[in-house]
């Protein structure tokens, strides 16, 4: 034990750390001790019953070089290893991914560390920076973990499906993979309680988050086991001074609430983390009833505020709280979304809501709720040349399809139309019964939300605006009947973002 308690110690030392890690290899290679130890099959488990069977499912590791993400990529490579050897004819694919907050001197040597361990381990890295914000409103551990996520969900791995003959093709992962474990678990439900969270924020962590595309495979594994499995199996790490900090709200539970809990119930970590299991089943049972009462209101990610008023307020607070996590928002406090409430169903029809909720901004208009990213507008003046796709400056994107007696007439010759944004003033004649009006006046009309008018794309055939997505197509370019034509169709940011 006294070793255990001075390799904790000294694990910061990177240097040391890579000096052993060809020890870790030869260990992994020769299969002998951690083929048979508990926690490979429990993560074979596991693997086995959260990843499909019948495909490579490709899984990215959130490394940061600390102990448990260290323990985790050596239980990962050992797992698919196990895979192959029983005949495994899809076995998941590893990859890592180590993001760099520079909020430590340290940091750069981290990233070494990561990076040398993985090539022992033969798993492709990505080594992402992210700027932090030194005075966030949240705090630095929110603003550095809500950018760690956004990396880790946005990552698109060089992938080959199925077969070494096909393409390498850009996906994204089926799952990241993190390295959260009991002890995690129970200060994350100490943490909720103390702040008042509700059922939701009770639940703490979810082995499995299929909405967010994540797994948590060490939730039923203590801290204790995988330090022990670490030392018995000569796996460096990395420490962050950082996490001796108790300015730290984590940090504070960790070692100076917790040591006090576990001096009068032993087995507090467990417990704690068997309730936020019980509470995860009951929130799911809340999500449920959510997802029905949302059911009705929900259309392209917007909520109808009429349905929403029609609901108790409880009702209409869990169905905001279950729309906010599929759009990956942490739960605002009770205080703020009595508010978010108050402001939706009470504001004047023509109040120009907008209310900022981390990444993303809450929006009112038409009786409808809207969470959109907010987007600095460019001008842009672009070219199709006859590609299905053309993609925008602001991340939307045309698509263009060849259809019958619909969209514009391809007699005309639509070899080359210009793409642009609005200037203002454009006027326009969808409809050959009714008089030419401006764009402005048909966008209001068709009910287009104010933020996305200004970055709608217009679409012209030499001088002349020849379609307006969502809209229409200048009457006097339709094709007719049984004539071929294009239809072009916009997509906005998706969700809405």
């Amino acid at each position: 034990m006294e070793n255990s308690k001075k390799r904790l110690k000294n694990s910061s030392s990177v240097s040391g750390a890579i000096a052993s890690s060809a020890v870790t290899s030869s260990i992994l290679i020769s299969g002998t001790e951690t083929s048979t130890h508990l926690l490979v099959l429990q993560l074979n488990a596991f693997l086995s019953k959260h990843l499909k069977q019948d495909s490579s499912p490709q899984l990215l590791l959130a490394l940061s070089g600390g102990l448990d993400s260290c323990v985790l990529l050596h239980l990962l490579v050992e797992a698919r290893k196990q895979l192959v050897k029983a005949g495994c004819a899809f076995p998941f694919e590893l990859h890592a991914m180590h993001v760099h907050h520079g909020l430590s001197t340290n940091a750069d040597r981290w990233a070494d560390f990561c990076l040398n361990q993985c090539q022992l381990l033969n798993v492709p890295l990505q080594i992402v920076h992210v700027n932090v914000t030194k005075n966030p409103s949240s705090g630095i551990e929110a603003a550095a973990r809500l950018l760690r996520y956004e990396a880790l969900f946005n990552y698109r791995l060089d992938a080959k499906r199925f077969s070494e003959d096909m393409p390498v093709t850009e996906v994204l992962p089926d799952f990241v993979v993190t390295a959260h474990h009991q002890d995690d678990q129970a200060e994350t439900l100490l943490l909720q309680m103390f702040r008042g969270a509700g059922v939701k924020g009770l639940s703490s962590m979810a082995a499995v988050d299929i909405i967010r595309r994540l797994l948590r495979p060490l939730l039923n594994i203590s801290r204790k086991e995988l330090h022990e499995y670490a030392v018995l199996n000569a796996i460096q790490w990395c420490d962050d001074e950082s996490n001796d900090n108790t300015h730290y709200e984590r940090n504070f539970i960790r070692h100076e609430v917790m040591p006090i809990l576990e001096s009068r119930y032993p087995a507090v970590k467990s417990v704690l983390a068997r309730t936020a299991s019980h509470l995860a089943e009951a929130n799911d049972l809340v999500d449920t009833l959510a997802a029905m009462d949302a059911e009705p209101l929900l259309k392209d990610n917007s909520l109808c505020l009429q349905g929403l008023s029609a609901l108790d307020v409880p009702r209409a607070k869990n169905v905001l709280r279950w729309w906010f996590s599929l759009n990956r928002l942490a739960m605002p406090s009770s205080e703020h979304l009595s508010e978010i409430i108050q402001q939706l169903l009470n504001a004047k029809p023509d109040a120009n809501l907008s209310i900022q909720l981390q990444h993303l901004t809450l929006r009112r208009f038409q009786q409808r709720a809207y969470l959109c990213r907010e987007q600095i507008a460019q001008a842009f003046d672009l070219v199709w040349n006859g590609e299905p796709q053309l993609m925008l400056p602001n991340g939307g994107q045309l698509q263009f399809k060849q259809v019958t007696g619909a969209g514009l007439a391809l007699k005309f010759g639509m070899t080359k139309l210009r793409i642009t944004n609005r200037d203002g003033g454009e006027r326009f004649k969808p409809n050959v019964l009714r008089p030419t009006r401006t764009l402005k006046h048909l966008l209001q009309e068709a009910n287009i939300p104010p933020w996305q008018r200004a970055y709608l794309p217009l679409i012209y055939w030499h001088d002349t605006l020849a379609c307006v997505p969502g809209i229409g197509v200048a009457h006097e370019l339709q094709a007719t009947e049984h004539e071929l034509g294009i239809e072009i169709t916009w997509q906005d940011t998706p969700f809405n973002t």
